[in-house]
């Protein structure tokens, strides 16, 4: 089934003579997700400047029962932002609502629209001597929008939180074309319910978030980084405790790194090489910032004083602190190149998911030695925020296997180690949302009260469902 070609034309009237593409290889970039796991299908993409426009075009779609797949840069992970191969679905990209709408540096907030790009928010915010902290490897296509309404989290969500904490205030369009004006920078409003948490993290199913005010903090003016070997994962929680003790405020990042993700990672990526001169079975890379001036404070000497102690408890093995910004930047791509370089290794089943920190080892031990009885040779890599909880916990193909053939396994996989982590209390999705690659195990994990809410929600402010249908709910 496809759109009627008549809508087709009274959309590209309202989106105007620049504000659409039908041309289908001009198409092809925003029906395919990064990692080739999600295709779709559709006959026009919309390109709206401005909120009004994007108010008309969801009011048509509305009354004619049009369905609509909003999108941003399209970095997302889980299918969120990909029409499906019905051929049935819009796609309204954000890219052309670009606009820095006000930058309040004494209230410390910056209101910008959907399509700005995260690191372009990233100078916006330096250019007022303020920090907008929020950092994932996506950033350089990564869209404000597209980062809220997938509550983004990134290294810094230990210092600084998710995506959903560092938003005062949004401009949604409804599904009926209303426009709701909730732009507000105040830090305390209790005048009922605050309705743009309903919106962060929905995953463009309830509106199109066309605005967001920010919240800026003071610009780190000390950076401090170590890359440290340490004996295994609880020596790392105990690390983590004890980082966090002498920091203070100041640990911003803490991420866990295995052996094996390392030398794929110094095997496929340039420029990458083992920041120690012998190899460990695990690591961590910690940061610290603050934007105390040294005098008053000196970083160098907490970060000192964090590896004394560590090394006097045998928290750490061995370690290395980097001399400049080259070097730092350089511990910093072995974290973030990780999950690339595991293309290079065969297939890769992934998985995005949060268990308690304290419970972090006997989760790594548990999913790893049951994954390994169930397929024989599985290569195990996981890696990523321990510091708030969120492992990927990615699962690359055993080498004498057909990549094929593996990741047919991909859903069998995937509900036993979600079943792992929901016995340890943890979540199935920590930071890449729901879209359309878990919706069955959304339906499996959560109660029938958390998905009677979510769905009468949804029901309320979407009635037509024209809102990216069948994602984190089946149509």
């Amino acid at each position: 089934m496809t759109i009627d070609p008549k809508h087709l034309d009274a959309l590209k009237t309202i989106a105007g003579d620049k504000g659409y593409s039908d041309n289908q290889s001009e198409i092809a970039p925003y029906i395919e997700e990064p990692r080739s796991k999600f295709f779709g299908k559709t006959s026009l993409v919309l390109f709206p400047d401005n909120t009004e426009t994007v108010s008309r075009i969801l009011s048509y779609c509305y009354q004619n029962n049009i369905k609509i797949v909003p999108q941003g840069g399209n970095t997302g992970l889980v299918g969120g932002s990909i029409p499906d191969q019905t051929g049935n679905e819009i796609v309204i990209s954000l890219k052309k609502m670009n606009k820095i709408r006000e930058k309040d540096t004494h209230n410390h907030t910056m209101t910008l629209e959907s399509g700005v790009i995260l690191a372009d928010a990233h100078q916006q915010a330096d250019s007022m001597n303020s920090q907008f902290p929020m950092h994932i490897a996506s950033e350089g296509s990564a869209m404000i929008g597209g980062n809220i309404s997938s509550n983004a989290g990134g290294i810094n969500v230990l210092r600084y939180g998710n995506t959903r904490e560092l938003v005062l205030g949004l401009e949604v369009v409804l599904p009926n074309g209303d426009i709701w004006d909730g732009l507000s920078g105040l830090r305390k409003d209790n005048t009922g319910y605050d309705l743009k948490q309903l919106f962060i993290g929905a995953e463009g199913t309830l509106g199109i978030i066309t605005a967001a005010t920010l919240k800026l903090y003071p610009k780190a003016i000390q950076k401090n980084t170590a890359f440290v070997a340490v004996q295994n994962p609880e020596a790392a929680i105990e690390l983590l405790t004890l980082a966090r003790e002498i920091s203070g405020d100041c640990l911003i990042a803490f991420e866990i790194l295995p052996r094996i993700g390392l030398d794929f990672t110094i095997k496929h990526m340039p420029n990458c090489r083992d920041p120690l001169s012998e190899a460990y079975e695990w690591y961590i890379l910690l940061e610290c910032a603050t934007s105390m001036d040294p005098a008053l404070m000196s970083l160098e000497l907490v970060m000192e004083k964090i590896l004394e102690k560590a090394m006097e408890r045998e928290l750490i093995i061995d370690g290395v602190v980097p001399k400049n910004e080259n070097e730092t930047k350089a511990l910093w791509n072995l974290r973030e190149y990780m999950s690339e370089a595991q293309k290079f290794e065969g297939g890769s089943i992934k998985h995005d998911v949060s268990v308690p920190v304290s419970k972090i080892p006997q989760f790594l031990n548990s999913a790893s030695s049951i994954v390994c009885a169930h397929i024989p040779g599985i290569r195990p890599v996981p890696f990523g925020h321990i510091g708030d909880g969120n492992i990927h916990f990615n699962l690359s193909q055993p080498v004498d296997m057909d990549k094929d053939e593996y990741l047919a396994k991909w859903e069998e996989i995937n509900r036993i180690v979600h079943e792992i982590v929901v016995d340890f209390g943890g979540s199935i999705s920590a930071e890449h949302g729901i879209g359309t690659l878990k919706v069955h195990e959304l339906e499996h994990f959560k109660s029938n009260v958390d998905l009677n809410i979510m769905r009468a929600i949804k029901k309320a402010i979407d009635p037509n469902n024209i809102m990216n249908p069948g994602r984190i709910f089946r149509k």
